[in-house]
């Protein structure tokens, strides 16, 4: 039973580390912004985009997630087809109605691996939940 245990503790473990790795895009990216200086939205509005981005990596379809510079989230999903960022637009939409999510496509992929490129990608082509989901806003 000793070993069944120590089986179910390694395995809580690796999960916790794993979640641990996955939040490091959105605190990289928050410290990053905040860091630099010359913030292009107040300070809090970073503080709340970061807890928006911890919480885009609890949807199904995100392989990681950053903020940007812009005032925008910024995921790179799983399964990037049409079909798929659909539903997880919809469904960040419904859990973040003023928010605007920018999904990264596999040919910018790279650019996310250095932070200080990764922030400044323009969320310009997204349009924002509110505007999709006719609330209005920015």
């Amino acid at each position: 039973m000793t070993a069944w245990r120590r089986c179910g503790e390694a395995a809580f473990a690796l999960a916790a580390l794993a979640g641990s790795a996955a939040a490091e895009s959105c605190t990289k990216s928050r410290d990053y912004i905040l860091g630099a200086g010359d913030l292009a939205k107040p300070a809090g509005t970073y503080q709340n985009l970061f807890k928006t981005c911890l919480e885009t990596l609890n949807l199904s379809n995100i392989k990681d997630a950053f903020i940007l510079k812009d005032g925008a989230v910024a995921a790179i999903p799983r399964n990037d087809t049409i079909g798929a960022t659909a539903g997880t637009l919809s469904e960040f939409c419904t859990r973040f109605p003023r928010s605007t999510l920018r999904f990264v496509p596999r040919t910018d992929v790279r650019q996310t691996t250095d932070i200080a490129r990764a922030v400044k990608l323009s969320s310009s082509e997204a349009t924002s939940c509110s505007k999709i989901t006719g609330a209005g806003g920015p």
